[in-house]
């Protein structure tokens, strides 16, 4: 407190006295003054008396002149400081599901699949460039596309988490940083080992933060128009799996693959800016209930094997993979189909480029599959969102897996590059209807609220089937001489078998939900006479008992 104050007992108005008094003549006696009332300033300052009633302050508004001085103004600095208590953040608002806003953040949806996983099917073009870079085998060199991939899905519970800790914004924002910095320290890389941790794991894991994150998204902000939603956004693959390619071969030739994967750090850059327009939005689902912590005293801590239980149990959907049958062949279903459906995305490129397509045509191939995409995937999408296609999705689903697996024999049969484009386009169909379907199959068997934990733990068990699928198939061209049609033979398997097991799981499942639905109706006609006979109301007992059906026999 300044030395004038301070001489006057630490109070301001005494001061303003004392001067006063200085300044009267000698002899003169002071008039008692009356008091005036206290007038409130910024922050709790009060002024008091006479001297308060002159002129203001050209510092600070509404104040006398007198507190301009250098002490006064000290003391007005701390009396006006904000404390911590008095700073509010402004609520934010909130954005209504179907809005208008939706549609941007679709959009940011379109961009951020396109740049995540329309990303790993380009990854074929390197494959030769890669293996002679490093001296590797074909199995060695599989592995840097098998653990992108296999990280790309893996990453889903600890998406999870971030997700529930601190939004889809800001998630998939790190996502794009991490996968930024991922791509550009590959492009050091002198070892296979260095490319597999830094391209492989750290690329990976950064766009399943962007990718998951999106998708996670549109569920609530889409309630009615959700098939179509994920049509759209799935879209953002077809472009993605066009335009990567084409970037990619131009890159290669100019800058070769150490320039191109720097270049693709500042590409993934963008994920931040698809983030930064996920507002939060309004919804109607309830959050859950978190029992709180037990009393230290009566309750002794979880060991540690305990608590990685329950984290286990919290953040994976082992309890949804246990009681709804549903889930578990779907979940199943998709982690066999993976180890054959990533291969021809890999193993295209090379296997037309070793029976002599021209680099350029060969790398064509898998434009010629993302541009037929464009149009398939919202023709899918459209179809799929009608209601009465509605019930009958997860079969056209496994269905879409069948075509699959049966078109990949084509390859097998000839290396032309006019029978190569015609596999490409035919294999586009089923991929399209895949791609449309697979998010929008998974809402409609798990509700939304479980939904982000349910796509965790399946993408946890893709990531298994991406992870050993590559590789796999490396071993199998080195055994084999680089016949690649052991591979697509492989590929084919695993599709068709995984088709006929969802089909007949859903099938058994149709069964057993019309088996109950038969006697809950039973139930229901031998309830109503006795209700009918004890004079109780029927009415509303009807009611209910037909609630209570709709409920129990829902998927």
């Amino acid at each position: 407190m300044p030395g004038p104050l301070r001489a006057a007992g630490g109070d301001g108005d005494s001061w303003f006295r004392a001067q006063k008094q200085d300044r009267l003549p000698v002899g003169a006696e002071a008039k008692p003054e009356s008091p005036a009332p206290s007038r409130p300033y910024a922050a709790g300052v009060f002024c008091d008396g006479p001297a308060c009633h002159g002129a203001r302050s050209p510092f600070v508004p509404d104040l006398p002149s007198v507190w301009g001085t250098q002490a006064a103004q000290a003391l007005i600095a701390v009396a006006t400081r904000p404390g911590r208590r008095s700073q509010r953040t402004m609520p934010q608002a909130l954005e209504r599901a179907e809005g208008s806003w939706a549609w941007v953040v679709l959009l940011a949806a379109v961009v951020a699949q396109g740049l995540t996983l329309g990303f790993p099917p380009c990854l074929g073009i390197f494959f030769t460039e890669l293996q002679h870079e490093f001296q590797a085998s074909n199995s060695e060199t599989s592995w840097f596309p098998s653990i992108l991939t296999a990280m790309l899905h893996a990453g889903g519970p600890l998406c999870s988490i971030l997700v529930g800790r601190f939004g889809c914004r800001a998630t998939v924002m790190a996502g794009g940083v991490l996968a930024c910095l991922g791509m550009a320290a590959s492009s050091f890389s002198h070892t296979l080992s260095q490319l597999y941790t830094a391209a492989g794991f750290f690329t990976g894991l950064g766009l399943c933060f962007s990718f998951q994150s999106t998708i996670t998204v549109l569920g609530f902000y889409f309630t009615r128009r959700q098939a179509l939603a994920n049509a759209l956004a799935s879209l953002g693959v077809s472009l993605g799996i066009t335009l990567w390619p084409l970037l990619s071969r131009y890159l290669l030739e100019h800058l070769g693959w150490r320039g191109t994967f720097l270049v693709f750090g500042g590409v993934f850059l963008h994920c931040c800016v698809c983030g930064a327009v996920l507002r939060p939005v309004a919804t109607g689902t309830a959050p859950e209930t978190r029992k709180g912590p037990p009393p230290p005293t009566k309750t002794p801590a979880p060991g540690c094997l305990a608590a990685c239980g329950q984290f286990t149990l919290r953040h994976l959907a082992f309890d949804i993979l246990w009681h709804n049958a549903g889930y578990r062949v779907f979940t199943l279903g998709v982690a066999w189909m993976i180890l054959g459906f990533l291969l021809p995305h890999i193993f295209l490129v090379p296997y037309a480029m070793w029976h002599g397509v021209d680099e350029h045509k060969a790398a064509l191939l898998v434009s010629i599959i993302g541009f037929s995409n464009i149009f398939l995937r919202p023709l899918a999408g459209l179809l799929a969102g009608r209601q009465g296609f509605a019930s009958y999705r997860k079969y056209l689903f496994s269905l879409a897996i069948l075509l699959n697996g049966l078109t990949n024999l084509v390859c097998t049969v000839s290396a032309d590059f006019r029978v190569l484009v015609g596999y490409c386009l035919v294999y586009s169909v089923s991929m399209s209807i895949i791609g449309a379907l697979f998010f929008q199959v998974l809402m409609d068997i798990v509700p939304m609220d479980r939904f982000s934990r349910a796509l965790g733990l399946c993408t946890i068990l893709e990531s298994i089937s991406i992870l050993i699928s590559p590789p796999m198939a490396g071993f199998l061209l080195d055994s084999s001489d680089s016949n690649f049609s052991y591979v697509f033979y492989m590929s084919s398997f695993f599709l068709l078998s995984a088709a006929l097991f969802m089909l007949g799981g859903f099938c058994a499942l149709r069964g057993k939900e019309k088996q109950e639905q038969e006697k809950q109706a039973l139930r229901a006609k031998e309830a109503v006479p006795e209700r009918a006979l004890t004079g109780e109301g029927t009415d509303s007992a009807e009611r209910q008992l037909w609630t209570e059906t709709m409920y129990v026999t829902s998927v």
